[in-house]
């Protein structure tokens, strides 16, 4: 552990409780995150659980189980999506691209058959998770790794489930990473690094490619079955969710992108706008309505081993990523109960 993560976790109030001793200490209150964290472990049925916080009064760090560290990498899986998103967000506000084109304007003959059709589709279709095009991780079980355009002659095997409705589908991002290749010349993973990760200073944040072990520091992931999967490769994923990171990064991140210090106003706002999904969805965000009225917007991540949450509000000025060293959290409940905890106000 680094000796400016010593001090942080020196000076915070209130970080890691293993037990609920506290929730009972201070009943009647609202419950604190780091006392729900501990829930994530023996209801969620993780290893071991990590957040980080970060709002105007500072920074707080809490963790349940055993090996996790604050400066530990991992697989951030669907978190992914945000950064190709910002991506095309910046080449449409460069008039690189248009949301209104069609994938064939840009992919020419790549989307067709079983009825699918690229000039049907638009760029905007594939970011809002409307396109209706099957999501090629159902057949791999993510756990398959494949090139970008094997994932898409597999998705293409599938007829689609109706363009204009909701659906997510891994198979959107991974047509947006082709489309940045061909617009720029260079990868989604390389456009994303000097675009958001070099500016940003994220220096625990990567794009792996095919390299299956992660940087040093960091831990052991573990699938719903216990297995040990921290070497993984990550084509499994790709454009939809192969970014490998930190909590102070994504923190760092999404603080920065809704603060707006990533995009232009009308960028920004076509990506919070979520009236093409029917309220379910931007583009590379989501939000979440709290059951205290709170909304607050981000992204959830899910690859082998690896579950991660992040969640700010509007302005980016409260920011909170929480992971689990396993592929899904058993207590759906886990949740929205931690986000609530961290943004909805508590009485003294």
């Amino acid at each position: 552990m680094s000796s400016s993560w010593r001090n942080l976790l020196a000076t915070a109030v209130a970080v890691v409780l293993l037990g609920l001793a506290g929730t009972a200490s201070r009943a009647g209150a609202v419950p604190h995150p780091d006392d729900l964290l501990p829930l994530l472990v023996t209801r969620g049925g993780a290893p071991a659980a990590a957040l980080l916080a970060e709002d105007g009064t500072g920074i707080r760090y809490g963790e349940a189980g055993s090996g996790i560290d604050p400066d530990d990498h991992f697989r951030a899986g669907s978190i992914t999506k945000t950064f190709v998103a910002t991506v095309v967000l910046q080449l449409a506000a460069e008039r690189r691209l248009s949301l209104s084109d069609t994938v064939e304007s840009h992919l020419p003959g790549l989307v067709r058959g079983a009825g699918n059709d690229g000039r049907a589709l638009t760029l905007r279709s594939l970011l809002t998770h409307t396109s209706g095009l099957y999501d090629f991780a159902r057949d791999t079980g993510g756990t398959i790794p494949v090139t970008a355009r094997q994932a898409v002659r597999l998705a293409l095997d599938h007829p689609p489930s109706g363009s204009g409705r909701f659906a997510y589908s891994n198979t959107n991002y991974v047509l947006l990473g082709l489309v940045v290749e061909q617009v720029t010349g260079r990868s989604y993973a390389r456009e994303a690094e000097r675009r958001l990760i070099a500016p940003l200073g994220l220096t625990g944040t990567s794009f792996p490619g095919s390299r299956t072990a992660l940087p040093v520091p960091h831990g052991r992931a573990y699938d719903e079955d216990g297995r040990d999967v921290t070497a993984l490769d990550p084509r499994v994923a790709g454009a939809a969710g192969e970014l490998v990171t930190t909590l102070a990064d994504l923190n760092r991140f999404y603080a920065a992108l809704l603060g707006g210090a990533l995009l232009p106003a009308r960028e920004l706002g076509e990506m919070l706008d979520t009236r093409t999904a029917h309220g379910a969805y931007g583009m590379g965000l989501f939000p979440t309505r709290l059951a205290c009225g709170v909304t607050v917007w981000g992204h959830n991540g899910r690859i082998p081993g690896s579950f991660v949450r992040t969640a700010a509000t509007l302005d980016g000025r409260h920011v909170l990523t929480f992971r689990v060293n396993t592929t899904e959290i058993a207590d759906p409940d886990a949740e929205p109960a931690l986000l609530a905890a961290e943004f909805c106000p508590r009485t003294p």
